[in-house]
C-alpha cells in the first residue's frame, strides 16, 4: 500500500505552493501531487500537520573529507592565506580522519539534504555516502600546476573511480580544482575524459585569481613559489577567469562555476548564454576572506544558480537552509521561490540528478522533507528562506 501525505502546505518545486496539499507516494516513488480534496483509495494517508512538504535539498558544493578542520581554520581577510593554513594543517595528517566525515554526512540529512556535490582529493567520504541515504555526485579533483605527466594523472584517477564500488546514487567523475592550482595541459587533459559529466571548477574565487591570470603576479604566484609547484614556463593568459576556461574547452552547460566571487557582469552573462551553473557559498566566501558574490547580478543575468554549503573549514554548519539565508540577506531584491529553486530543482539539474531529484512530480524520487511553520504563516516561501533549523526538519517514511 501506499502513502498519501497531508500537510498544510506542499511545495512541489514545479509551481506555487499548494496550500492544504497532498503528496502520494508508492514505492519510494511519487505518484502524485495536488490540493485536496485527494482521492485516498489504496492509500494509508499520514497528516504532517502544519509543516511544508518539499523535495530534499541539493547542496551542490562542498568537500566532506575536510569535516575534520571544522573551526581549526580561522577566518582570514587574504583567501591565500587562509588556504596556506588550510593547506599546512591538512600537512599534519597521513590521511582523512574517518568519523568527522560519517558525522557530516548526518548532518547534512539532518539538515534536510537529498543530493551533495562533493569535491574529493582522496575519495575518503565515498564509503561513508555509500552507507548513507544520500545520493551525490562525487569530483575527484586534481591539481597539479607544474606536473610533467597530466595524461598519467588523469589517468591514474580514473583507475580510482573505476575500483570504486558502482552504484546508481553515486556518480563519479574528474575535475579540476581552480585556474591557479591546474596547469593548462592538466586542464586539457580532464577536459578530454569529461564526457559530459558535470564538471565543478572554483572560479572567479579570489581578486588574487585574477591578478594572476592578467599578469601573472600577486599572493597566489608567491604561495606557488614557496609550496615549490611554481611553473617558470607557465604564462599568465591575459584574460579573466572565464575567458580562460573558453579557451580550454570547458565553458558549457556541463560546467559548475563554483563561488564566482570577482566575475564582471560580462563574465556571469557568457556563463548564463552557455547555460553553465553558477554555485554560490557566501558564508563561506566571508571565512575565507573571498569577498561578498554579487549574488542579485547572478540571478539577474539569467544564469542558472544553484547554492553549495561549502566544506567545515570555512563554514560554520552543512545547513542548506541556513546558506539560503545568506543568500536571502544578500539579495533581498531575489524571489523567495527562486531561491527555494536554486536549492532543490536548480541544483539537482547541475549535478545531473534531475530526472530523480529537485520537484515534487509523478516519477521522481519520495525523498521529501516536512518542514514544521508556524499555523499563521502568510508567506511560506519567505518562511522558509529565512533559515529553519535541523530540529524543524522531519523526513517523511515513503
Amino acid at each position: 500500500m501506499g502513502r498519501l501525505f497531508r500537510a498544510r502546505w506542499v511545495l512541489p518545486m514545479t509551481g506555487p505552493p499548494l496550500r492544504n496539499g497532498w503528496v502520494a507516494c508508492d514505492h519510494g516513488v511519487v505518484v502524485g501531487a495536488g490540493e485536496t480534496p485527494a482521492d485516498t483509495a489504496g492509500f494509508e494517508v499520514i497528516d504532517a500537520g502544519e509543516a511544508a512538504i518539499l523535495p530534499g535539498l541539493v547542496n551542490a558544493h562542498t568537500h566532506l573529507e575536510l569535516s575534520w578542520m571544522r573551526s581549526q581554520v580561522p577566518p582570514d581577510a587574504s583567501m591565500p592565506a587562509w588556504a596556506a593554513r588550510l593547506m599546512a594543517l591538512r600537512r599534519s595528517v597521513s590521511a582523512e580522519p574517518p568519523e568527522p566525515i560519517v558525522e557530516a554526512v548526518h548532518e547534512l540529512r539532518a539538515a534536510g539534504t537529498s543530493l551533495v556535490g562533493d569535491v574529493t582529493n582522496t575519495l575518503a567520504a565515498y564509503e561513508p555516502l555509500l552507507d548513507s541515504d544520500l545520493s551525490g555526485a562525487i569530483f575527484r579533483e586534481l591539481l597539479g600546476f607544474s606536473g610533467a605527466q597530466p595524461e598519467r594523472a588523469v589517468a591514474d584517477a580514473v583507475a580510482q573511480l573505476d575500483a570504486l564500488t558502482k552504484v546508481a546514487w553515486l556518480r563519479p567523475s574528474i575535475v579540476p580544482h581552480a585556474p591557479y592550482s591546474v596547469s593548462p595541459s592538466l586542464f586539457r587533459a580532464i577536459t578530454a575524459v569529461a564526457g559530459g559529466r558535470p564538471v565543478s571548477v572554483h572560479l572567479g574565487e579570489s581578486q588574487d585569481e585574477l591578478r594572476l591570470l592578467r599578469d601573472g603576479t600577486g599572493a597566489w604566484r608567491e604561495l606557488l613559489g614557496r609550496l615549490g609547484v611554481w611553473d617558470d614556463a607557465w604564462q599568465p593568459p591575459g584574460c579573466g577567469p572565464v575567458e580562460y576556461l573558453e579557451r580550454l574547452g570547458l565553458v558549457g552547460g556541463h560546467l559548475l562555476a563554483v563561488h564566482a566571487t570577482h566575475l564582471s557582469a560580462q563574465e556571469i552573462a557568457r556563463l548564463a548564454a552557455a547555460n553553465a551553473t553558477i554555485v554560490t557559498c557566501p558564508r563561506s566566501n566571508r571565512w575565507t576572506g573571498a569577498g561578498t558574490p554579487p549574488i542579485e547580478r547572478f540571478y539577474a543575468s539569467g544564469a542558472r544558480v544553484a547554492i553549495g554549503t561549502d566544506s567545515l573549514a570555512s563554514v560554520e554548519n552543512l545547513n542548506l537552509f541556513a546558506e539560503m539565508a545568506e543568500v536571502h540577506r544578500l539579495a533581498p531584491g531575489v524571489p523567495a521561490r527562486t531561491l527555494l529553486e536554486s536549492a532543490t530543482i536548480q541544483g539537482s539539474v547541475a549535478l545531473g540528478f534531475d530526472g530523480e531529484f529537485g520537484t515534487i512530480a509523478p516519477g521522481k524520487r519520495a525523498d521529501l522533507i516536512a518542514v514544521s511553520v508556524p499555523a499563521d504563516t502568510a508567506d511560506v516561501e519567505e518562511y522558509l528562506v529565512s533559515g529553519i533549523e535541523p530540529d524543524r526538519i522531519q523526513w517523511l517514511e515513503t
